[in-house]
């Protein structure tokens, strides 16, 4: 290795070799020492290094990685034995100007032009891995993600039946068959190798399918839906051979092992590259926080994370058919990069794309990391996750302190349609900062994993200056397939939780539940100021039930159905709503259960664009404010600077002034441009 003063330079490039030194970034001229060829090797180097240290390194490490593409056969691991330590780190960087990948893939060859049936299509044989058979549900194509031959091409078709659902069915009790409407399934010779794809409520649901039974137009399947199946909701069929028609759609033959591909215009087989999953992790720490062993004080910088996936486990052999989904925020999908006992790890102008699953995941006893500036994109499910499910009850084990600030997270939620951008569990002090979050099926940035009033460790969050917008319908029109989501979303009792200074827009549910803010069962304690929402398809602001929440300084606007949304009435103050700007021109006002005025409403500034009575609910303005509503508020046009192009910033004389008003996006240009 090479010595900089105190720091060591190691080297990886895809021309070097594991037998040389690593000490020099390009080969010498006679080839015999030079960079190594492998990360895992690199790795192996770092821990000889300590090994000779007595385990403590005595200066700070840096791999340096040169551009290229680097496939994994197996996941990297770090255990805590691999850390750094405060003041000497270990860092995995892209060497200067080059970016390199590290990828859970394998490039396939092999590509012969034929003709099948008609079709002109690409053809290759699928070799074996060590595993066996190589399955996979993933392909790129000059980083292009194809689509699994499916129907329809674009759109949806619609459940027309439920058989086995009656008036006793409970809501989350899930079928394995539908009935469909006349020419939209048959019973094709390879439709046993298809899956079927509903939308229901706020999840989807992956089908393998059985069986079609044309006459009776019934479709079944191996597993059972994850909540109770209704007439009209969405689905499509993908991975079925007949249904390969279009360029850029693909199908793996299971017992043939063949590869199917019809190339997009301008491909020719000898100058594509094409490649496909084979590791569902990338990279696994293993810390070991209960024996307060952690991996910490690691530095991943510039590196690019592709090409791996995850789905179900096969059907146990049992007479039930399992779950094809997760209740929500396709949970129980895993990081491609998974952590647990990760600390004061940093992930900074890294790339994750072409994914499968989720990109990120800082699980059990993650503290204090941080996740700066990176890019995730093309996603299979979500970017990052923090947390758990669980409550654990050793400090240690709990994850806190992590923070996600000035990435870049869109397009995602491509294959696990209800993953979010941004998911906090049961973890708590975390800050969400400065990120563009965008084109997500579901939820942008979602917080706690407690429904009602019962423990959580979810406190102390802050989400604050993000850009949120083009959640539910993307960004392209496509949209909205899901229900009852958010921007942002909470569960909940979680003291602490902010939610500021961010710009939320686009958002739309299918049947329901498109709002900017969404503060679901047991919300409580969390603080909403100086936000700006709009462009929402039920609602600026809405809260299910909860507690003594704060919503303040906000503007909402151009809600569709309604503005704000208060649904369950409970025996105390579920929200103070202050010193906020409500401004529609489509939409009531104010709806759900509001009758029993559990809330309270003052120094808020509301204008209707166009003629009409404003109604508070059923209430009229006098009567809202007879039942002690909103009595230093105002109806007045807020003055706003171009609302029609969306700046909401106040005119000098604005009324709102008077009431208190004081949004700083508003008033900070620059940080409103930012945002946008």
């Amino acid at each position: 290795m090479k010595n900089s003063g105190d720091a060591v330079f190691l080297y990886v490039a895809p021309d070097g070799s594991d037998s040389w030194s690593g000490r020099t970034p390009t080969p010498n001229r006679f080839k015999t020492d030079g960079p190594l060829a492998t990360l895992r090797h690199a790795l192996e180097v770092v821990r000889e290094l300590k090994r000779q240290q007595d385990g403590t390194l005595k200066q700070p490490v840096t791999v340096l990685i040169r551009g290229g593409t680097y496939f994994l056969n197996e996941p990297l691991i770090f255990k805590p034995e691999d850390s750094g330590t405060l003041n000497h780190p270990v860092c995995f960087a892209a060497y200067p100007g080059e970016k390199p990948v590290v990828s859970g893939g394998r490039l396939l060859t092999g590509w012969k032009q034929t003709v099948v049936n008609g079709r002109k299509l690409w053809v290759a044989e699928i070799p074996e891995t060590s595993g066996g058979k190589w399955f996979f549900r993933n392909l790129w194509v000059n980083g292009h993600r194809c689509t699994r031959a499916r129907s329809p091409n674009k759109g949806y078709f619609k459940i027309a039946g439920v058989p086995d659902v009656t008036p006793e069915t409970k809501w989350n009790e899930g079928q394995n068959c539908f009935r469909f409407f006349e020419g939209d399934l048959k019973a094709w010779s390879t439709v046993d190798e298809g899956e079927i794809v509903v939308m229901n409520r706020w999840v989807e649901s992956r089908l393998p399918i059985t069986r079609v039974e044309e006459e009776e137009h019934t479709v079944c399947s191996s597993r059972r839906s994850v909540f109770r199946l209704e007439p009209g909701d969405l689905y499509y069929v993908e991975h079925v051979y007949e249904l390969l028609d279009s360029p850029g759609e693909w199908f793996l033959d299971r017992n043939s092992s063949m590869l199917y591909y019809i190339p997009l215009p301008g491909e020719e087989p000898s100058k594509v590259e094409a490649v496909a999953p084979v590791l569902s992790e990338l990279i696994r720490f293993e810390g070991k926080p209960e024996e307060d062993l952690f991996v910490e004080n690691l530095f991943f910088q510039g590196l690019a994370f592709a090409h791996a996936e995850w789905f179900f486990k096969e059907n146990p052999d049992s007479g039930k058919p399992s779950i094809g989904g997760f209740p929500q925020a396709a949970i129980g999908v895993p990081g491609s990069i998974h952590g647990d006992g990760v600390r004061n790890c940093i992930f900074e102008d890294c790339t994750f794309t072409h994914l499968g699953n989720y990109a990120l995941e800082l699980a059990r006893g993650c503290q204090n990391n941080r996740v700066a500036g990176c890019r995730f994109f093309d996603l299979g499910a979500g970017g990052v996750k923090i947390g758990e499910t669980l409550i654990r009850e050793a400090e240690n084990e709990q994850t806190y302190g992590n923070e996600v600030t000035g990435c870049h997270i869109y397009e995602g939620g491509r294959f696990f349609h209800s993953a979010v951008a941004i998911l906090i569990g049961q973890s708590y002090n975390n800050r969400v900062t400065r990120n563009h979050i965008h084109d997500f099926y579901y939820t942008g940035v979602s917080i706690g994993w407690t429904w009602g009033y019962g423990r959580s460790l979810a406190k102390g969050n802050i989400v604050e200056s993000n850009h949120i917008h083009h959640i539910g319908v993307l960004s392209n029109g496509e949209g909205p397939i899901l229900s009852d989501m958010g921007g942002v979303y909470t569960l909940g009792v979680q003291p602490g939780t902010v939610v500021r200074l961010n710009l939320i827009h686009d958002v739309a549910g299918l049947r329901y539940g498109g709002w900017g803010i969404y503060f679901d069962e047991g919300s409580t304690n969390i603080i909403a100021e100086e936000n700006i929402v709009y462009n929402t398809s039920h609602g600026g602001f809405h809260q299910h039930y909860g507690r003594e929440n704060i919503i303040r300084n906000n503007i909402f606007a151009f809600g569709r159905e309604a503005q704000i949304q208060r649904t369950r009435p409970e025996q105390h103050v579920s929200f103070v709503f202050e010193r906020n700007i409500v401004y529609w021109r489509e939409g009531s006002l104010l709806t759900g259960r509001i009758g029993d005025l559990g809330f309270v409403f003052d120094h808020n500034l509301y204008w209707k664009e166009g003629d009409g009575e404003i109604l508070f609910g059923e209430f009229s303005w006098e009567e809202w404010r007879k039942r002690g509503m909103d009595r230093n508020s105002l109806i007045a046009d807020p003055l706003f600077n171009a609302p029609d192009k969306y700046d909401f910033s106040l005119k000098p004389e604005s009324p709102a002034f008077k009431l208190g008003f004081t949004a700083r996006l508003t008033r900070n240009r620059s940080l409103f441009k930012n945002l946008i």
